[in-house]
């Protein structure tokens, strides 16, 4: 049976390859916290596990029988990743086992039938479990990506009440089909919730304003009508002011000031409502955040 003189050797000295294993990875200790008693287990736990996929002679990943394995190099990928650790680092985990391993049965490769049923079929083996946990590191780190690109959209279209009856929607930063279409949902869900009836846009933050982005704004102006609520776009620049008119889309219908608290004042009259001194200097403060995270958003843009 294929690898029956390596588990001997697995078991003789498996204390022996662990101690080796381990040192080979201690260079990665204490990134992301990984602690070298946790390599420790975790190459433990690999070597008990690599015993019972020998002995049931599984040769392939895709066998049923190495689903305990896989699933434990997913698990190793995935806290890899959450830890910082980079593709080449992931794995090292499994490739510098074989570093080890293959040395010890170079005896068996002077005979082309042990070489054949013993080194090939391992050497192979630990190749596709090393290319198992790469792939699984680059598809977690997609996700990771994703869920933090998610997470960036919400916390960069917050949709604020600051008065009764009005709310407040600050860009910043560039708007894509996928955000435009957040920033709607997000603001008729908004409105729903807090019957309001008058919703200032604040694009003050937008680097640029193109056709598509500019058809996304009628949009989501055209979809808070329907809701009974009215739009203020407020923040809007020069250059931006310029492209629009050059764009040729027609904002006439649409209630515009030059700041936020320009916009304020005038949806305070719409909802016939006073603003005083106190949330005159919450605008401010307002105001003052949004012109910070645009110039930070242009020197990340510059770097």
């Amino acid at each position: 049976m294929k690898g029956q003189k390596f588990l001997e050797i697995l078991r003789k000295r498996k204390d022996e390859i662990l101690e080796n294993w381990v040192k080979r990875q201690l260079p990665l200790a204490g990134k992301g916290g990984v602690t070298s008693d946790e390599l420790r287990r975790q190459c433990v736990e690999f070597l008990d596990l690599l015993e019972n996929v020998i002995q049931s002679g599984a040769s392939s990943p895709d066998d049923p029988k190495t689903a305990p394995i896989v699933e434990f190099l997913k698990e190793v990928s995935r806290d890899r990743v959450m830890r910082g650790f980079s593709p080449t680092e992931t794995a090292v985990f499994i490739f510098s086992l074989k570093e080890i391993v293959l040395p010890m049965l170079q005896p068996l490769a002077k005979n082309e039938e042990t070489f054949s049923s013993e080194v090939m079929p391992l050497s192979l083996l630990l190749d596709q479990m090393g290319l198992l946990t790469f792939e699984q590191y680059l598809n977690n780190r997609e996700e990771v990506i994703a869920r933090q690109q998610l997470d960036m959209t919400e916390l960069s279209t917050p949709v604020v009440k600051i008065w009764e009856g009005i709310l407040a929607l600050p860009l910043i930063g560039t708007l894509d089909s996928r955000r435009t279409m957040t920033v709607m949902e997000k603001l008729l869900q908004k409105i729903v919730d807090t019957t309001a009836t008058v919703a200032i846009l604040d694009i003050t933050g937008v680097p640029t304003v193109d056709t598509l982005v500019a058809n996304h704004i009628m949009k989501t102006v055209a979809a808070t009508r329907l809701l009974g609520a009215e739009v203020i776009i407020t923040g809007v620049s020069p250059a931006i002011a310029q492209t629009i008119v050059h764009l040729g889309v027609d904002l006439s219908g649409i209630q515009t000031r030059a700041t936020m608290a320009e916009g304020l004042k005038l949806a305070l009259r719409m909802t016939k409502q006073q603003m005083t001194e106190e949330a005159r200097n919450g605008v401010n403060l307002l105001e003052k955040g949004i012109a910070a995270a645009q110039t930070a958003q242009a020197r990340k843009g510059r770097s």
